[in-house]
């Protein structure tokens, strides 16, 4: 029986700064399994790496919330004689409007989705990762470096994010895996135009300049990938400014969208 074939499985890969990914990584000729909920816009991406002469990649539509979504990934893998060389976590979604105002059971669903998943994918895999000597990519968000009146969870989340891949990254360079986090700004994504279009313009960043920063850093072994300078420079703000300094800026920020209210801006799941 042939050993599995390496593979790098990127979540949310249907839209965003997940898609853009699977078209970094497939320049780069790995093979793909591409995981997210909207099938038809997996295989449409999948078609479009193939017609540039690339392998195409395999599809998983799956939604990540469902409790056994992890394990069928693994099955699916199992099944198709793959197993990882880069876990791509970059499904996820933000809920705009006030922890108090929104649905709770719609923000617990995004603390599944943006914690509970991102953290299972990272450590179910760690034997195949060290044997081909892959790594681990989150995508996590500036906004993960300060609170967030106005998305309170969903900073959080993205908090939870980046310390978890910082701890991750340390504690499993001996075992010669990288893991690198990636914490954009604003991106020209639908999530982007849906939700966290507060910050100012100057803040975006194309998306597939974000993408190829992220597969930089994680082939370098980087620990922290911010691109851009502003984003670089706000990313820093929180670690020097008085905390309510901050909470007042951000939610006055908030405040000037309270005109833009959607109940859930998901782009990457």
């Amino acid at each position: 029986m042939p050993a599995p074939r390496p593979v790098t499985v990127i979540t949310g890969a249907s839209a965003g700064i997940g898609a853009e990914l699977a078209r970094v990584f497939a320049r780069h000729h790995h093979e793909l399994l591409l995981v997210a909920r909207r099938e038809s816009r997996l295989a449409s991406l999948a078609d479009e790496i193939a017609a540039t002469g690339e392998l195409r990649p395999d599809v998983f539509p799956i939604d990540l919330t469902q409790p056994d979504a992890t394990a069928r990934v693994t099955e699916a893998l199992a099944a198709r004689a793959l197993e990882p060389q880069f876990v791509v976590n970059s499904a996820g979604f933000g809920l705009l409007g006030s922890a108090a105002e929104l649905d709770r059971n719609a923000q617990l669903g995004m603390i599944d989705l943006n914690v509970r998943v991102v953290t299972d994918l990272s450590l179910r895999f760690l034997d195949s990762l060290q044997r081909h000597r892959g790594g681990i990519l989150n995508v996590s968000s500036v906004l993960g470096f300060m609170p967030g009146p106005g998305m309170t969870v969903y900073h959080a989340t993205k908090a939870y994010v980046l310390a978890f891949s910082e701890g991750l990254h340390e504690e499993l360079k001996a075992r010669g895996i990288r893991v690198t986090v990636l914490c954009p700004g604003p991106v020209d994504t639908e999530f982007q135009v849906r939700g966290e279009g507060y910050l100012p313009r100057r803040f975006v960043r194309p998306v597939g300049r974000v993408a190829r920063a992220g597969y930089e850093g994680l082939m370098q072994g980087q620990r922290l990938v911010v691109p851009g300078k502003d984003n670089k420079v706000l990313s820093f703000l929180p670690r020097v400014l008085p905390r309510s300094v901050v909470l007042s800026m951000i939610g006055r920020s908030q405040r000037k969208q309270a005109d833009v209210r959607p109940e859930q801006t998901t782009s990457t799941e």
